[in-house]
């Protein structure tokens, strides 16, 4: 086999990781870790002459084979949650997310199977992304067992204890962004489903970023469309309700909902993926309260993402059944990721 050839880094991935020194340190390394697992694993590149390779928030995926078969070398900037993707997806072994082929810890790299970057359920019809989302929580929702992997998540609970501690606090230090009333919602969601007698049997494995986009569909091995559904990516793995999961599909794909009454709209959104997946909705509902409070003091506190801190306040507010007044209208609010670079939870 030649020596492989550098991969060109994707503009966006230099920007974003060009602002602090870990940042250029990382993308200094970034073509030797690519070459060093190219020949670690054997794997031959699968890029067009002239073509990027695929990137996230959080690192550079390329396209490889791996003894002729169609896969993705994943190289993550070493944060929280790229250092525990890995474990989570050995968990899963393939049923319901992207398969693990093999990883190196030392780097942050993984192997995985290779899905369609341009068919995610973004652009499916919400009726086949509620079956497929719903479907595929079920698959995700492994209850823990003596695994050495399940060591390495944090649990929902400890994070809502972090929060009752933490919102109140950024919440004056940041001006009072807004009303009294929507944190202390958020809080009473911390204090009654992150007691410490929440940590049960019930317990699952939960993929906190579980949105349209991060949901993509499956190829045969000759990378070719395939008739095998969908799996999760770049997962953000925690333990504790699977409700907390619900969260990304409700603050993404707002336009989507109902033009003469949003706010019922999301409701019924909340209630509709949750029983597709077995959950309790008004759990579901709790959570995304208490998740979308917790964005908005982070967007409050990052200039230029106030499209951003609206589209937080929205949902969260209409799931506390008072819609905050003098907020845009709701098709009117960004996406995620199109009110500023870099924006924000997905």
């Amino acid at each position: 086999m030649s020596p492989p050839a550098d991969v060109p880094i994707p503009p966006d991935l230099m920007r974003r990781y060009s602002r602090n020194s870990a940042g250029r340190a990382w993308l200094a390394s970034l073509p030797d870790m690519i070459r060093g697992r190219l020949d670690q694993w054997q794997l031959e590149l699968d890029l067009e002459p002239g073509t990027l390779p695929w990137s996230g928030h959080g690192g550079v995926v390329v396209p490889v084979r791996a003894a002729g078969v169609a896969a993705a070398l994943k190289v993550a900037f070493p944060h929280d949650e790229a250092l525990v993707e890995r474990h989570a997806l050995a968990l899963w072994d393939g049923h319901g997310a992207v398969q693990l082929l093999a990883s190196d810890a030392g780097t942050c790299s993984m192997l995985l199977e290779r899905l369609d970057a341009g068919r995610s359920l973004r652009t499916e019809p919400m009726d086949t992304a509620l079956e497929v989302w719903g479907r595929l929580m079920r698959e995700l929702s492994l209850v823990p067992d003596g695994r050495p992997q399940w060591q390495e998540f944090v649990h929902v609970a400890a994070r809502a204890e972090q929060w009752s501690d933490d919102l109140p606090a950024e919440w004056e230090q940041l001006g009072r962004p807004f009303p009294r009333w929507l944190l202390e919602a958020a809080l009473e969601v911390c204090q009654t489903r992150g007691a410490v007698g929440r940590r049960s049997s019930d317990d699952v494995l939960v993929n906190t970023d579980f949105h349209y986009l991060n949901i993509l569909a499956r190829l045969d091995e000759r990378g070719s469309a395939a008739a095998t559904g969908f799996a999760a990516i770049d997962p953000q793995p925690m333990v504790g309700e699977a409700e907390f999961a619900v969260a990304p599909v409700l603050w993404n794909r707002i336009p989507d909902l109902p033009a003469r009454d949003p706010a019922a709209g999301l409701l019924a959104r909340c209630h509709d993926f949750s029983v597709a997946a077995g959950l309790d909705p008004e759990v579901a509902r709790q959570w995304s309260l208490a998740r979308e409070v917790d964005n908005a003091l982070h967007y409050t506190s990052r200039p230029g993402h106030g499209g951003d801190m609206a589209r937080s306040l929205w949902v969260a507010s209409t799931l506390a059944g008072r819609t905050l007044d003098g907020l845009p209208a709701a098709h009117d609010l960004p996406e995620p990721g199109e009110d500023a670079l870099d924006s924000a939870p997905t």
